[in-house]
């Protein structure tokens, strides 16, 4: 709040600063990111100003009373600066808060087409390479799912009550990918069981990767993904009449 006061009335919190803010990436270092129109050129000490050439009022909301960037304009900035993982973890995250979802993001950078983020954001947001999902681990999972030759996944779905990392309805397929830090209590593995237990009743085949899996044994991930597969199309093929 400091930083953007004495910044003057038309700054806002932005870039990492605005996403430490907003809940949706970790901001590393001391120095504080303060947007403000280019027509003013004050500099303070300890802060980095980010001067725009658009009206910084149009995309300023209030977190915790602190002028800050939207949401879309924020990821925009980030978009900017980071890797696509990083990047994809943060538009995951402004979604799960409820934020702003892919498709109004989407939407958002047909009114901001000359802010340097734009093109990396719209590139990440494409239909064909982003897939929403929780975390690193599912996004490793991805790329091994397509190299077994499957079809883009639903992701995150309620499927007979259950919350499921990926399902493909046509194949009938499930999968849940378990990540690093991911230790099953007896209680927990009892909902496990049920869960596989219900899909198993509905016609479903559930899968269950490890971290250890996705990340040291892809190979056999990707094997076990593509056997499978090739067994339902066979069962639907002789299924139909």
């Amino acid at each position: 709040m400091a930083a953007v006061l004495t910044c003057g009335p038309e700054a806002a919190l932005s870039h990492c600063s605005a996403a430490s803010l907003l809940g949706i990436s970790k901001h590393h270092g001391n120095e504080v990111h303060v947007s403000m129109p280019a027509r003013l050129a004050r500099r303070r000490p300890g802060i980095v100003i980010h001067r725009r050439a658009v009206s910084v009022a149009d995309h300023i909301t209030r977190h915790d009373r602190i002028p800050v960037t939207d949401p879309a304009l924020t990821l925009i900035d980030l978009a900017a600066d980071l890797q696509r993982d990083p990047l994809e973890a943060a538009i995951n995250e402004a979604d799960k808060r409820d934020l702003i979802d892919p498709e109004t993001l989407r939407s958002a950078l047909d009114q901001l087409t000359d802010l340097p983020g734009v093109a990396a954001l719209r590139q990440t947001l494409d239909r064909r390479t982003f897939t929403l999902t929780d975390t690193k681990l599912e996004r490793r999972f991805l790329p091994l799912a397509r190299q077994a030759g499957l079809p883009p996944p639903f992701t995150q779905r309620y499927v007979n009550s259950f919350r499921v990392d990926f399902i493909w309805p046509e194949l009938g397929l499930v999968v849940e990918t378990d990540g690093l830090r991911y230790h099953r209590t007896p209680a927990e593995r009892a909902v496990d069981q049920v869960r596989n237990q219900q899909h198993a009743a509905a016609g479903l085949t559930p899968l269950r990767f490890t971290h250890a899996q996705v990340a040291f044994e892809p190979g056999y991930v990707e094997a076990i993904l593509g056997a499978v597969a090739k067994r339902l199309r066979a069962g639907r093929l002789r299924a139909v009449p």
